[in-house]
């Protein structure tokens, strides 16, 4: 019993930041129709830039208590760079949806030579600090205090993404930009700083996600690629646009990597593929998509 929920303790807490990169990825497609493969990118540099802030941080004494504040700042410190980004990408906007996929994995190939330059090829992590917060017992289960403070983290994103969009006048106007871009200028809305809104919200999104996995994991020029794969993956499982789509398909995409690595780790790639394929054919637009009219 221990062994399953630790297993499913595990597949949340990957589910939790996978959510992160994947909702920030829904909210840029479901209001500017861009499929950003850049997201990838964000969630590196949170990363990378978390290690560098708590690193210089631990050196002038400041308590390693502070972690989680401490990645939470670098997060928001790196979304500076959504808005001169979707600067860049203004230029693609009422053209054809190649030009955006080029132009957006144009900018994760130029972030992976900026990680290499600034942090070096080799991986890097944090050497304390992931239980500095202590772990909970209960017999043989033992569970980090960390995971469940990124998980509450993750569900308060959530939550607050949730009430935002649809109950605040400028989450009634972000979803008025999605349905009709062109009616919603029409009535005044000022649409470029909607889309820097949402790209810069998207940005920290990631950049967060980031963040919070570092004290778990190594920061790598691998992980913006890795990332990405598993955020469409998110997507399509939980359907373009739907960020209860993005909830639901982070937590199976999860559940479903931490299985595999306990019982098969060669199957988890092939095993999140499966489940792609299979909404593909039985349900195309998603678990939580809106069918095409």
């Amino acid at each position: 019993m221990s062994a399953l929920v630790n297993l499913l303790l595990g597949g949340v807490f990957h589910g939790a930041v996978l959510f992160l990169v994947a909702g920030g990825l829904q909210l840029v497609f479901g209001v500017q129709k861009i499929l950003n493969l850049a997201c990838g990118s964000f969630y590196a540099l949170g990363a990378y830039f978390g290690i560098t802030l708590v690193t210089a941080s631990l050196a002038v004494g400041v308590p390693g208590v502070l972690l989680l504040p401490e990645l939470l700042l670098a997060g928001l410190i790196m979304a500076a760079i959504g808005p001169p980004n979707e600067r860049l990408l203004r230029t693609t906007y009422d053209r054809d949806e190649s030009f955006q996929l080029l132009l957006t994995f144009a900018l994760l190939l130029m972030f992976q030579d900026v990680f290499r330059f600034v942090w070096g090829a080799n991986p890097r992590s944090l050497d304390t600090g992931y239980l500095v917060y202590g772990k909970l017992s209960a017999g043989d289960l033992s569970v980090p205090v960390y995971n469940l403070l990124v998980i509450a983290s993750a569900l308060a994103a959530a939550i607050g993404i949730g009430a935002f969009l649809r109950r605040s006048n400028y989450g009634r106007l972000l979803r008025a930009t999605a349905e009709n871009r062109t009616m919603a200028e029409a009535l005044g809305v000022n649409v470029r700083s909607v889309y820097s809104v949402v790209f810069t919200l998207g940005t920290l999104l990631g950049t967060i996600g980031g963040a919070l996995v570092i004290p778990t994991a190594a920061a790598s020029l691998e992980m913006s690629v890795d990332v990405v794969i598993e955020a469409f993956a998110v997507v399509v499982i939980g359907g373009l646009g739907s960020m209860a789509g993005a909830l639901v398909g982070s937590l199976l995409v999860g559940l479903i990597s931490a299985a595999s690595l306990v019982f098969y780790p060669e199957f988890e790639i092939p095993a999140i593929y499966l489940i792609v394929i299979a909404v593909l054919l039985l349900r195309p637009s998603g678990l939580l998509g809106k069918p095409a009219p």
